[in-house]
């Protein structure tokens, strides 16, 4: 038994797979900007980073390492083709973050209105819609 598909269905296929990857794109934009920026502030050590981390008890060198670690991340996940480095890349991400906000929380630093647990969750929450939301070319 054979299944003709028309115009019609091929037509909704299409949109259905410019919008998936409309999604794709500005989910992972979105993280990639956000995770860029954090990054570069930790590697310049500009605003607040400094009492971020020696408010928790880790020491100051500690953010030129997740700095460049979330630098390294964001061109993984955003360059062309290595799937697997994608996934390792997605992965050290969501553990970098929620590490964050676990780290802020049991060391009772929540920030104002919970603000140092919320936002490294809700990075979290990103790199899991950008890593479900990725095209066939980019998986495994």
């Amino acid at each position: 038994m054979s299944k003709v598909i028309g115009a019609e269905t091929t037509a909704k296929i299409e949109t259905q797979l410019n919008g998936n990857l409309i999604a794709y794109w500005s989910v992972t934009l979105l993280l990639a900007g956000s995770i860029t920026l954090s990054g570069i502030g930790q590697l310049m050590q500009l605003g607040g980073n400094i009492e971020l981390v020696t408010n928790i008890g880790y020491p100051l060198y500690i953010t030129n390492i997740l700095g460049t670690w979330k630098i390294l991340g964001v061109i993984a996940i955003v360059v062309p083709r290595f799937p697997r480095l994608k996934e390792w890349a997605h992965a050290g991400l969501f553990f970098l973050m929620t590490g964050a906000a676990l780290s802020h929380a049991f060391a009772n630093d929540y920030g104002e209105y919970g603000f140092h647990v919320i936002l490294p969750l809700s990075y979290a929450a990103l790199n899991i819609a950008s890593w479900a939301l990725r095209p066939k070319s980019r998986k495994l």
